[in-house]
């Protein structure tokens, strides 16, 4: 069985670290070397937009570095992602061109969502304890140095997943402001943390129940990996057991926190913020396990190219949790369930038989189900402005596991099936998808204006649809006893637009049924 090595580089806010994989079908995938540096971007970043001539040229040295070990282990693939220092500047693209000329290394930057949904795969990778522990309630929170994120599981599934801006680096500018002793600190980070984290709890842990808490962080996660600490399984720990672990901790100074769990003495600060806003969270939810996996970013970005490159068989059903998520987005918004389900039906039958036609993958298929299910949000604000409002929502709710731009596209396809279509040339000027991504709008939209065309009524009246390409034109039977006058009289301003887009002509084709 060929052996493949993977380089995952994360360039994060406060640190760089490369990890060596080798992946097989056999073997699954095995850690060889973990090298990290100290560098941090996010305080350039968050305080003027840019990273300074002496940051990037220390970046720089440390990728050339990277590249040197990469060669010696002799890695046949390598992925580097950008997270929120670098997502964050006002010279993202300038930035990245330049570090490519310079190292070799392209950075792929990952929008906040695709981060944590990442950081996701990372925990799964752990396949046994992550299944085993989300089939209760259970809480993954992911905390960086731009942001928190908090991601609710109950029986194996995703729910609902927030950002907040409370990373700690975020919160140590905050802190250093103030100029305060540190024996101030956690109230102020209570104090800082507190307005946000109750929202949350008041939307959406009334009706869920947390047993378990999964946390992925840089500082926290390494230290409770210690068995001293944890005692039976490293990084498995009971919230009793970790308030006590924190008031021993809090009872020190910053120096002395940092001799005695042997970190950096710049480390311990955000080791503290850290460990706070658990204490925090624990309290919040009543939790009563806390499980710290001690996977990074790195894992997940190897975990993503296996999966990708079906090196070996991935166990978890991610695009599941995408879908669940959106599900329950349209649950808070009042969104109907039963024609969700019914438009996705026929939408899905349509883009499977139109494969050859349009071109699309798995990947647009995906994009034309959530536009299903988040096909009426917007009428949760109004009835009247359903495809702005529903676009609105869209685009600021985050969907863990898709980019900005797949999150644009789904909005937009939700909009124009509500509005007249607005054309490449006078959109551009709005938007930020390129010709490509518009393209995929487009076709998306129009499928699944025709399969808003066929439940017009919003009575479900068809049990079965078989569709089939024949002749230039999409033959739609539909199976039914109903009177389906007002479909077929609605039908032709829909088909329309699906004929300018692919060249073939919708029908409908009725066959009783008794």
């Amino acid at each position: 069985m060929a052996i493949t090595t993977f380089a995952a580089i994360d360039i994060g806010s406060y640190d760089l670290e490369m990890k060596i994989f080798e992946m097989s079908g056999k073997g699954g995938m095995k850690q060889v070397d973990d090298i990290r540096y100290r560098l941090d971007l996010g305080s350039d970043t968050y305080a003027e937009g840019k990273l300074s001539y002496e940051t990037v040229n220390e970046l720089c040295t440390i990728l050339n570095e990277f590249q040197n070990i990469m060669k010696a282990y002799k890695v046949n693939d390598y992925k580097a992602c950008g997270t929120s220092a670098i997502r964050e500047t006002l010279n993202t693209k300038i930035l990245l061109d330049q570090i490519r000329q310079r190292t070799g290394i392209r950075i792929d930057i990952l929008s906040n969502s695709e981060q944590r949904f990442m950081d996701y795969k990372s925990i799964a990778s752990k396949t046994e304890d992550f299944n085993k522990i989300t089939e209760k309630g259970t809480a993954i929170v992911d905390i960086g140095g731009s942001g928190l994120q908090i991601s609710l599981f109950e029986k194996g599934s995703l729910i609902s997943t927030q950002s907040m801006r409370l990373g700690v680096l975020r919160l140590q500018e905050r802190l250093n402001h103030l100029n305060t002793t540190s024996a101030k600190i956690e109230g102020l980070i209570d104090e800082l943390a507190s307005a946000q984290l109750s929202v949350f709890k008041k939307m959406y842990l009334k009706d869920c129940k947390v047993e378990n808490i999964i946390l992925v962080d840089d500082y926290l996660s390494v230290i409770l990996q210690n068995p001293v600490i944890t005692k039976e399984r490293p990084g498995v720990i009971e919230t009793g057991t970790y308030m006590s672990f924190l008031e021993s901790v809090q009872s020190r100074t910053l120096p002395e926190i940092a001799r005695a769990l042997n970190i950096p003495r710049e480390n311990a600060i955000l080791l503290f913020i850290s460990a706070v806003l658990v204490k925090r969270i624990v309290k919040m939810m009543d939790a009563s396990l806390l499980w710290a996996p001690g996977v990074t970013l790195c894992d997940g970005i190897a975990y993503e190219y296996a999966e990708q490159h079906k090196i070996f068989k991935v166990e978890h059903d991610f695009e599941t949790d995408i879908l669940s998520s959106a599900e329950n987005i349209s649950k808070r918004y009042m969104g109907s369930k039963k024609r969700g389900e019914t438009l996705e039906r026929i939408a899905l039958t349509i883009f499977d038989s139109m494969r050859r036609i349009h071109g699309l993958g798995k990947r647009e298929r995906l994009l034309l189900q959530l536009a299903t299910r988040l096909h009426d949000c917007g009428k949760y604000i109004s009835m009247v402005n359903l495809g702005e409002c529903s676009y609105n929502i869209i685009m600021s709710t985050e969907i863990i596991g898709l980019s900005h731009k797949e999150r644009e596209i789904v909005a937009n396809v939700v909009k124009y099936n509500h509005e007249p279509f607005i054309y490449y040339n006078a959109a551009e000027k709005e938007s930020t998808l390129d010709e490509n991504a518009y393209l995929v709008v487009a076709k998306l939209t129009a499928i699944l204006r025709v399969a808003n065309g066929l439940d017009r009524s919003h009575k479900q009246k068809f049990k079965d649809i078989k569709t089939v390409v024949k002749d230039g034109q999409l033959v739609i039977q539909v199976a039914t006893a109903a009177d389906i006058t007002l479909e077929r009289g609605l039908f032709t301003k829909r088909a329309d637009f699906f004929e300018e887009v692919y060249s073939i002509r919708p029908v409908i084709r009725q066959k009783k049924s008794f």
